[in-house]
């Protein structure tokens, strides 16, 4: 399994749902349920991170006087 920590939201988001696919079948045994559901909160959180610092951008995104985006301000705290 990969570093989470290094996935795209897309990337995670395609490991989580079939993370959650593998946990709805039943097939897998207690300790690998376990695993899965670990790696998957994981998964999620990491989703939730990389989505917020996203929104965090697009709300620092400075218009120009014509309304055209003319850059960004950086957003305190990152």
């Amino acid at each position: 399994m990969s570093d989470i920590t290094t996935l795209s939201f897309e990337e995670a988001m395609r490991e989580l749902e079939a993370t959650v696919g593998k946990l709805e079948t039943g097939e897998a045994t207690l300790e690998e349920s376990i695993a899965l559901y670990e790696r998957g909160a994981a998964l999620r959180k990491h989703c939730e991170d990389r989505l917020r610092a996203a929104e965090e951008r697009v709300e620092k995104i400075t218009l120009a006087a014509n309304g055209q985006p003319s850059g960004v301000e950086p957003v305190e705290g990152l």
